[in-house]
């Protein structure tokens, strides 16, 4: 739960009950689960505003796309994850290699050709 162990929970338990003491912290727990639920649905009220709102051809938009992390994981991760789980990555196939012409090798103190469209 938001990356909290044991211990950090435990912690915030004894520091709420030194805070508000075990005759409110019923109530203080209570109106926390409030405000909790009563976000929650804030969010999801404007999520589904958006979407709503949103033309016919992004209906696939989820705004958790727009967190960096999420952004950057599914972007760019993806591939790296494939990789790490052991799921065989479809590469491109290989193209032939240009082949070049054979070039003359310049003689001592000889100087190269000028290109004047090259520089």
């Amino acid at each position: 739960m938001f990356g909290l162990g044991w211990l950090e929970i435990g912690a915030l338990i004894v520091i709420a009950l030194l805070v508000f003491g075990p005759e409110k912290l019923p109530e203080a727990a209570a109106q926390a689960g409030k405000t909790l639920r009563n976000l929650r649905r804030m969010a999801n009220n404007a999520r589904d505003d958006l979407r709503a709102g949103l033309p016919p051809e992004m209906s696939n938009f989820d705004p958790a796309d727009l967190n960096p992390r999420n952004f950057v994981r599914k972007h760019l991760l993806d591939d790296l994850e494939d990789d790490w789980n052991g799921k065989p990555r479809q590469l491109e196939p290989a193209t032939a290699p240009p082949v070049h012409e054979p070039v003359d090798e310049l003689g001592y103190g000889e100087l190269p050709p000028y290109d004047p469209d090259a520089t």
